[in-house]
């Protein structure tokens, strides 16, 4: 069975066009490949979400959502690895392995658990982006639950992201 088909498109591209931010991380590189140990358990990691920091976000920033999302999947619709919301605007940074901060909480990933899932492509499918973004959001709370769909939770996103930094590293696991 092969997994060729066409790159996915940048599911950020495809929204509209907010103002940018600085995103930094000692654990992730954009355009780099990713550590082994940030990798879920069944590609043979230890599941650690990275170190991430963030700075220059607008002013009228209320709180910040987390999130990650493989747009590579073989899905139709991309594969949600972390979802964090209402973090409060006064956390700016995330250490290795990070949990939730008090006042956020994270939602099922699309492995059906909550907090942070690594990557886990199919063995031998080619590299996957992994986008991790920072949302500065406009209200301290978005209206939504832990239950909340990561979906959903994007679907209030475009509603009230003030801006959005990027890291897109990438991660394969051999054939």
């Amino acid at each position: 069975m092969s997994l060729e088909r066409p790159v996915a498109p940048d599911p950020y591209a495809l929204l509209p066009a907010v103002p940018t931010f600085v995103l930094a991380s000692t654990d992730v590189t954009d355009g780099r490949p990713i550590d082994k140990r940030f990798a879920h358990g069944s590609a043979g990691g230890q599941n650690l979400s990275p170190q991430l920091s963030w700075s220059g976000f607008p002013e009228p920033t209320r709180s910040f959502v987390v999130t990650c999302l493989d747009p590579d999947a073989p899905t139709g619709s991309g594969f949600w690895h972390w979802s964090m919301v209402n973090v409060p605007v006064t956390v700016t940074d995330l250490p290795t392995g990070a949990g939730e901060p008090e006042g956020a909480f994270c939602v099922r990933t699309d492995f059906g658990e909550r907090g942070y899932g690594g990557p886990a492509p199919p063995a031998g499918d080619r590299p996957h982006r992994y986008i991790f973004a920072v949302h500065a959001v406009d209200v301290e709370r978005l209206d939504v639950t832990p239950d909340t769909p990561p979906a959903v939770v994007g679907f209030n996103l475009a509603f009230h992201t003030l801006a959005r930094a990027l890291i897109r590293p990438t991660f394969q696991v051999p054939g």
